[in-house]
């Protein structure tokens, strides 16, 4: 990537960033189609059957995006006029353009958590009492791993907790999955076992994974009924999307396991991070691919050392006015990651 006439820059934006192998390039190529809508594309069908029986649910469903996927699970789970309680940074209320409101008409309650993570007291406080001064609480939504959270996993005690709560009080649950196999790699734990305490679960194709484009949801055959019926309704009916869907199979197959590899990289550029001067990192906090710092002590903004990192060849983002964000993924090299450290060390400490 060149952003900077003559420089080859190293994009740690995002694992979006990521272009498809020449493995996945010719997966694409090769695809077998039909029209989707119909349920006639052979690829799309076995992405789909691969995905639930990863997770242990009975179907899938593919759609466009992480944000699809997740409204999907929203407007499944809420009718309008109810409250769904979510982490305060989560993805599905930040980064989703008020899609909960705007979709389903359904109201947030935001729970601010530790690195994104949220104790089952703080849930069983936020439902509301039964009574019609109150929107009915219907949905829990957790992210993992969570992306403001610095790609923190959540444990899975915390998790089995929170269902036993929702149980209870008879409330769904559904995981933002988008970077749910950072966390099974990370943790050892499978898929499956994650997805058993939620009534719906998503993830990205699209990240870690490596692919150009694409979700999954996941959850029992009569609740993807109803979904695949609200994708229609969302817009999100494809036709010959094996082509894409194949990308998404060579992904599951080839670049689950690779993900430790990021995870190493992002270790190691935390580790270049403590002690520059200025700079506030808690290395033990990178679990996966992210990394978050603080940049405070510097006296300078996010944008001013994100413009001399891009004129040294480093692609970072702002996580507000003086915090950057990193992640590392299958485009970066050993060799990429060891030269980012040395751009980071030249900014921070000249």
């Amino acid at each position: 990537m060149s952003l900077v006439p003559g420089l080859t820059m190293i994009d740690l934006r995002s694992d979006t960033v990521t272009k498809p192998s020449a493995g996945m390039r010719e997966a694409i190529a090769r695809a077998e189609v039909g029209d989707d809508v119909f349920g006639e594309d052979p690829t799309v069908n076995r992405l789909q059957d691969v995905a639930a029986r990863l997770l242990g649910k009975e179907a899938a469903l593919f759609v466009p995006s992480g944000t699809m996927a997740n409204q999907l699970a929203v407007r499944l789970h809420t009718n309008p006029g109810d409250e769904m309680i979510v982490e305060s940074g989560s993805h599905v209320v930040r980064y989703e353009s008020g899609a909960a409101a705007g979709l389903s008409g359904v109201q947030t309650c935001w729970v601010p958590g530790i690195r994104g993570i949220l104790e089952p007291e703080q849930i069983e406080a936020a439902i509301r009492p039964s009574d019609y001064h109150n929107p009915p609480t219907t949905l829990i939504s957790l992210e993992n791993t969570h992306n403001r959270g610095g790609g923190s996993i959540y444990p899975l005690p915390t998790i089995l907790a929170i269902r036993k709560i929702a149980e209870a009080h008879k409330v769904a649950m559904h995981l933002d999955g988008a970077r749910l196999f950072n966390a099974v790699v990370a943790s050892g734990i499978s898929a499956a076992e994650y997805a058993r305490s939620f009534e719906t679960v998503s993830f990205c194709l699209s990240k870690g994974l490596g692919a150009p484009v694409g979700s999954l949801i996941c959850s029992d055959a009569s609740r993807i009924g109803k979904l695949r019926r609200l994708r229609k309704m969302f817009g999100g009916g494809m036709r010959q999307a094996g082509i894409i869907a194949a990308a998404g199979l060579y992904a599951l197959e080839y670049n689950i396991q690779r993900l430790a590899e990021d995870h190493r990289h992002a270790k190691q550029l935390a580790g270049a991070l403590v002690g520059l001067p200025g700079v506030r990192i808690t290395p033990e906090h990178v679990e996966t691919n992210i990394v978050v710092f603080s940049i405070h002590e510097t006296g300078r903004t996010a944008e001013d050392v994100l413009g001399r990192l891009k004129a040294e060849g480093l692609l970072l983002v702002p996580f507000g006015p003086v915090t950057l964000r990193a992640v590392t993924h299958l485009d970066i090299s050993n060799s990429q990651i060891e030269e980012a450290c040395a751009i980071l060390k030249k900014v921070f400490t000249t």
